[in-house]
C-alpha cells in the first residue's frame, strides 16, 4: 500500500491508525475527542478490517467511566483495545487506569487534551487533563501536530506491546485535533513493521483465560505491597529506548525523525524554551526568525512526558544554554511550580556542572500560556525570550493575557509577525450556513489536486447554531507549521450581510487585501451601505472589494439559506489557488463525494449553485466615504456596568484584552444578558397579522428563542406606541387588548412559529397570522415596535389560570435569546418552565447543549423579572446531575428547618398571626399564594430589625427559604 497524501485533521490520523492496531475500541463522546470515535464506529459499521483483517468492535458505553472498564476488560482477555476521550472524561477513567498499569498491561487512550472544569466550563484546549493522569503510571507521548498525531499514535501502540507499560497519546485538543493539515498517511506495511507479531502474542499469552488460569488484581497487605510496587521498575526504564527505537524505525521507513526531546535552533543558543504540545510550531518559528536577527535561542520540544526523558533532554541542551525557560499549559494552583517546569528543574538540578559551560548549571525559569485555547503566537515567544535575557527575570510568569492582579503576565508586541503563507484567508460564517463545510472541502480540493501545502483552523462560538464562525485557511508551498490564527489576511470572506452592523470583520484585513461579501444589495448600492468604520478601513488599507447575493443565487439553485457553495466558488475565482475552470471541475467532483449520499437532488442543486455564480459574482465600485450609518453599538446604552466594562468587549472580539480584575474569580457571572446581544442572523422574521389572529399562544409557546411573546394589557395603556394589536378574547378578564411581536435581533428565522400557527385565511391558505417576511423589508419597523412592545405595562398575570397555552404565554418567560440552534427541540421546554416557576426556580444543569445555550458566555439567556427574581443556575458535571440537584434540594430543604426552627426561637416576639400564617404558608406553590407569603416574609424581616435575640440574625439570611 503507497503512502498516502492527504488533508485531514487531527482527530482522523490518530483514530485510522487506533482502528487499524484495534481488536476492541470502547467510546464515549467528548468535545473535542468525539470524532475519533465515530470515525471508529463509522469505518466499523462499514466493515473496514484492522491489520489483522478483523472489523474492531466498536461499543459506546454509558460514560467515559464505563469505557474505561470496558477497556480495563478487553486488554485483561489479551484484545488489542484503545479509546478516546479529553478533560473530565479522562479524569473519569483515572481509577481503571491506575489498575491497568499497575497490572502492566498494553493499552493505549488517545486523548484530545481539553481544559478540566473549574471555576468554568471550557471545552478547548490545555493541558490540564493530561497532566492530572500523570501519577497513573501510564506512559505519556505527545505530538504537536496533525502529522505526528498519525505518527505518535503508532509508536503509542507499538511502544505499548513492546513494553507491556500502557500509553495515553495526547495532542492539543481543537488546535491539533480539529486542525487540517497536509499530511502523509502511515500504510499498512509501516504499521506491521512497527508492530511486532511477537509483541502482539506475547500480550494474548497474558490474557485471562480458563484454560491457564490466574489470579490478578489480589488484595494485598502492608507486608507486600510496596515491594510489589517497586517490581514495575525495570519496565519503565524500558520504556524510553523501546519509544526511541520505534523511532528510529519510522524514520528509516519514511523519513520523518523523531526523537523523545527534539531540538530546533542556534547550535550555541543561550535561551532555550522547552515545552510539549502544538506551541512548538510557534516558538520554531519564532525562533528562525530571531536567529536570523542575529540572536541565539533554540526550542526543545519534549515527545516522551512519561517515563521523563531526563537524559534526553540533557542531551538536546546545547551546553551552551543559559537560560532555559519552560512553558507549561496548564496550572496547578498553590504549587511552587507547574508539571512540566518541575520536572525540567529536577533534571537539569542533577546534571553534571561539567557538562555547561563555564561549569554553571544553566538557571531554569517557567511560565504558563494557552490556557482553554488561548492564543500564543510568535510575538508572544519573542516576549518570553526578550524576559529570559533579563539579569533577574520574571519566573512563573504568564504571557497572552493581560494579569493585573498578581503581575504574572510578560506583554508583547502583536505586530512582529512570522506569517508569510502565500495565501491567508479568514472567512466570516454563520454556524448553520455551511461556511466551515464548505472551507474543509477547499483545503481539501486544494491538497489532493495541487503541491500546496494547505492548514485550516476553524474558530467556533461555543453556541450552537446561528453564532459566529471564524474560518482560518493557509496555502503555501512550503509546510505550514503556524500554529496560532491569520492576523494579516489577503483573502476576507463576509457571509452574512449582518457582519457589519455589529462585527469588525475587516480588522484582520492585510493592506490590498480581497474582500468578498454576500450581500442582498446591487454592487452599485454596496458601497453607500457600508459603515462608515469600514468604508474607512478600505480605503486606508487600499482593499478591493467584490460582491455576490450568495443567499439569492443558492435559493434560485433550491439552496435556501446554505451560501457555502456560492462563496466557495467566488474564492477560488478571486484567490487565484487554483485556475478557475479547474477549480470549478475539482469543486464538482467534491460536491458528488459530499453530497452524493444525500441523493441525486442535493448534488445537482449545488451543481446548479456553482454554475450561475460567476455571473452574478461583481466588483464593487469604491468611492469616497461617503456613509451616514455606524457599526451598532456593542451593546445598549443603559445597560449595567458589568456588561459594558466586560460583556461588551467579549462581544466585541476583545475578550482577550480583558485584564484578571475584570473576571470574577469564582466564576459567578450575572444573569439576564443574552438581551443586550443582538446578533440579527435571520434572512426572514415572523410577522404578525392580527386581523387572522385566535389567540391561541401556540406560536410563543414553540419558539426555541423566546422571540415572539404575547402581552395583554389595558388598551388605556397603548397610547400611540407602534405596536400592532386585537381585542383579546378571555372569559376570566375581558376588555384587554393582545399584541404578538417579534424580538427581530434576537429571532433565528426558524419558522417554527409558522408551521405552529393553525389560523389560515380562508381566501388565501398559505397566508396565517404569522408569516415569515424578508427581514430588511421590516427590521427598522420591527425594532420600533419590539420596544415599545416591551415598555406596555402588562394585565396581571396571576389573575390566569396558566394551566392552557393560551394563558401560559401571557407570562413573561426569563429565559430568552439562547445560542441554542434554530428550531431548537429542548429549549421551548427550558422557556415554559421559566414562565410558570422562574422567580423561584434553582437549576442543577447537566454538562451538554444545555450548559452551552444556558450558561455559555459571552451572554446568558435566564433573566429576572421586574423584582430582580429569576432562575439560579449551576453545572456541575455530565455524570453527576441527578445527585447534583438532589444536594440543592437538601440544601435548601435543610436551610427551611433551620429557618422554621429560628422562627419558633423568637416567636413569642412577633406578632402571632404572622408567625402561623408564614408557617402555614411554606407549602404555598400558586402565585397568589407565593406573593402572600413573600410579603409576610418581607414584613418577618422587617421586625427582626428590631430584635435583640441570636436567632434573628440567622432568620434574616435564612428567610427566603420560608418562600
Amino acid at each position: 500500500m503507497a503512502a498516502t497524501r492527504r488533508v485531514v485533521d487531527g482527530n482522523e490520523a490518530a483514530a485510522r491508525v487506533a482502528h487499524l492496531l484495534s481488536e476492541v475500541i470502547a467510546i464515549y463522546p467528548i468535545t473535542p475527542a468525539s470524532p475519533m470515535g465515530e470515525h471508529a464506529d463509522d469505518w466499523s459499521a462499514r466493515g473496514h478490517p484492522n491489520l489483522w483483517g478483523v472489523v474492531p468492535e466498536v461499543i459506546e458505553m454509558q460514560s467515559e467511566a464505563g469505557a474505561a472498564g470496558t477497556l480495563h476488560g478487553a486488554v485483561t482477555r489479551g484484545a488489542l483495545a484503545t479509546t478516546f476521550t479529553a478533560s473530565q472524561g479522562l479524569l473519569l477513567m483515572l481509577p481503571n487506569m491506575f489498575k491497568i498499569a499497575g497490572e502492566l498491561t498494553p493499552a493505549v487512550i488517545h486523548v484530545a487534551a481539553r481544559t478540566v472544569a473549574t471555576h468554568a466550563l471550557s471545552i478547548f484546549g490545555d493541558h490540564s487533563d493530561v497532566m492530572a493522569a500523570r501519577t497513573t503510571g501510564w506512559a505519556m507521548l505527545c505530538a504537536s501536530s496533525v502529522q505526528e498525531a498519525g505518527d505518535f499514535a503508532a509508536i503509542a501502540h507499538a511502544a505499548s506491546l513492546s513494553s507491556s507499560v500502557p500509553f495515553l497519546h495526547f495532542f492539543d485538543g481543537f488546535r491539533t485535533s480539529h486542525e487540517l493539515n497536509t499530511v502523509d498517511l502511515l500504510t499498512h506495511d509501516d504499521l506491521r513493521v512497527l508492530v511486532s507479531d511477537a509483541d502482539v502474542s506475547r500480550h494474548r499469552g497474558r490474557g485471562l483465560d480458563p484454560d491457564r488460569p490466574v489470579i490478578r488484581g489480589t488484595a494485598q497487605n502492608p507486608d507486600v505491597f510496596f515491594q510489589a510496587r517497586e517490581a514495575c521498575n525495570p519496565f519503565y526504564d524500558a520504556v524510553p529506548p523501546v519509544v526511541q527505537g520505534l523511532m528510529d524505525q519510522l524514520a528509516t521507513r519514511v523519513g520523518r525523525r523523531y526523537h523523545l526531546v527534539d531540538y530546533h535552533g542556534a547550535p550555541d543558543a543561550d535561551r532555550v524554551v522547552v515545552l510539549m504540545g502544538s506551541g512548538a510550531g510557534a516558538v520554531r518559528e519564532a525562533v528562525d526568525a530571531l536567529n536570523a536577527a542575529g540572536e541565539r535561542v533554540g526550542l526543545a520540544t519534549v515527545r516522551l512526558y512519561r517515563p521523563f526523558p531526563t537524559e534526553q533532554l540533557l542531551a538536546a541542551l546545547p551546553p551552551s544554554v543559559r537560560t532555559v525557560v519552560v512553558l507549561d499549559r496548564t496550572k496547578e494552583p498553590g504549587a511552587p511550580f507547574d508539571p512540566l517546569h518541575l520536572d525540567v528543574l529536577s533534571a537539569l538540578w542533577h546534571s553534571d556542572p561539567a557538562s555547561w559551560v563555564d561549569g554553571r548549571i544553566p538557571r531554569v525559569i517557567g511560565g504558563r500560556y494557552g490556557l482553554s485555547s488561548k492564543e500564543f503566537t510568535p510575538a508572544m515567544v519573542r516576549s518570553v525570550f526578550d524576559n529570559a535575557s533579563a539579569e533577574q527575570p520574571k519566573n512563573n510568569f504568564t504571557v497572552g493575557i493581560i494579569d493585573d492582579v498578581t503581575h504574572t503576565s510578560l506583554s508583547s508586541d502583536p505586530s512582529w509577525r512570522t506569517d508569510t503563507a502565500r495565501v491567508r484567508a479568514v472567512f466570516y460564517g454563520l454556524g448553520s450556513d455551511g461556511t466551515v463545510g464548505a472551507n474543509k472541502n477547499t483545503a481539501k480540493i486544494i491538497g489532493a489536486s495541487t503541491d500546496l501545502q494547505v492548514q485550516a483552523y476553524f474558530v467556533y462560538d461555543s453556541k450552537k447554531s446561528g453564532s459566529t464562525t471564524t474560518s482560518h485557511l493557509r496555502v503555501d508551498p512550503a509546510p505550514i507549521d503556524s500554529s496560532y490564527l491569520i492576523d494579516q489576511a489577503t483573502f476576507v470572506g463576509v457571509h452574512q450581510w449582518s457582519f457589519f452592523e455589529r462585527l469588525d470583520v475587516l480588522t484582520l484585513a492585510a493592506p490590498g487585501a480581497t474582500v468578498l461579501i454576500n450581500s442582498p444589495y446591487l454592487p452599485a448600492e454596496v458601497w453607500d451601505r457600508l459603515p462608515a468604520e469600514v468604508q474607512a478601513t478600505v480605503l486606508e488599507r487600499g482593499l478591493t472589494l467584490h460582491t455576490i447575493d450568495a443567499a439569492a443565487v443558492a435559493k434560485a439553485a433550491g439552496l435556501a439559506g446554505r451560501v457555502n457553495t456560492v462563496m466557495q466558488t467566488c474564492f477560488f475565482a478571486l484567490s487565484g489557488v487554483l485556475p478557475t475552470d479547474e477549480a470549478i471541475a475539482q469543486l464538482k467532483h467534491a460536491i458528488e463525494d459530499t453530497y452524493g449520499k444525500r441523493g441525486p437532488l442535493v448534488v445537482e442543486r449545488n451543481m446548479a449553485a456553482v454554475d450561475t455564480t460567476l455571473a452574478n459574482l461583481h466588483p464593487v465600485p469604491i468611492g469616497a466615504a461617503t456613509s451616514t450609518t455606524h457599526l451598532r453599538p456593542t451593546v445598549p446604552a443603559g445597560s449595567t456596568d458589568f456588561v459594558q466594562r466586560v460583556t461588551a468587549r467579549m462581544l466585541a472580539g476583545e475578550g482577550d484584552l480583558l485584564p484578571v480584575s475584570a473576571m470574577p474569580a469564582d466564576g459567578t457571572f450575572p444573569t439576564d444578558t443574552a438581551k443586550v446581544e443582538k446578533r440579527t442572523i435571520a434572512v426572514e422574521i415572523p410577522i404578525w397579522e392580527p386581523d387572522l389572529c385566535i389567540d391561541c399562544g401556540k406560536c410563543a409557546i414553540v419558539c426555541p428563542h423566546a422571540a415572539i411573546r404575547m402581552k395583554v394589557y389595558d388598551p388605556a395603556a397603548l397610547g400611540d406606541a407602534p405596536v400592532k394589536t386585537k381585542s383579546f378574547r378571555s372569559r376570566e378578564v375581558p376588555g384587554l387588548s393582545l399584541t404578538v411581536q417579534v424580538a427581530p435581533d434576537d429571532c433565528t428565522g426558524c419558522g417554527v412559529c409558522v408551521v405552529a400557527c393553525p389560523a389560515h385565511d380562508k381566501s388565501e391558505v398559505k397566508r396565517k397570522s404569522i408569516n415569515l417576511r424578508p427581514i430588511g423589508e421590516h427590521l427598522d419597523e420591527e425594532r420600533l415596535a419590539w420596544d415599545a412592545f416591551q415598555l406596555l405595562p402588562s394585565a396581571d398575570t396571576a389573575l390566569f389560570d396558566p394551566a392552557s397555552v393560551k394563558t401560559s404565554q401571557l407570562r413573561r418567560p426569563l429565559f430568552e435569546f439562547s445560542g441554542a440552534c434554530a428550531g431548537c427541540g429542548e429549549t421551548p421546554y427550558l422557556k415554559l418552565l421559566t414562565q410558570l416557576f422562574g422567580d423561584r426556580l434553582m437549576i442543577a444543569n447537566a454538562t451538554g447543549c444545555s450548559s452551552i445555550y444556558g450558561g455559555n458566555l459571552p451572554t446568558t439567556p435566564y433573566a429576572v423579572d421586574e423584582h430582580g427574581r429569576g432562575p439560579a443556575w449551576s453545572n456541575s458535571l455530565f455524570e453527576d446531575n441527578a445527585e447534583f440537584g438532589l444536594g440543592i434540594r437538601l440544601g435548601y430543604e435543610a436551610q427551611r428547618a433551620a429557618a422554621l426552627a429560628a422562627l419558633a426561637e423568637v416567636a413569642d416576639q412577633l406578632d402571632a398571626t404572622l408567625v402561623a400564617d408564614i408557617v402555614a404558608g411554606v407549602e404555598d406553590t400558586d402565585d397568589l399564594g407565593i406573593r402572600a407569603q413573600r410579603e409576610r416574609v418581607a414584613s418577618l424581616v422587617a421586625a427582626l430589625d428590631y430584635l435583640d435575640h441570636p436567632a434573628a440574625s440567622r432568620l434574616v439570611e435564612l428567610s427566603s427559604a420560608l418562600v
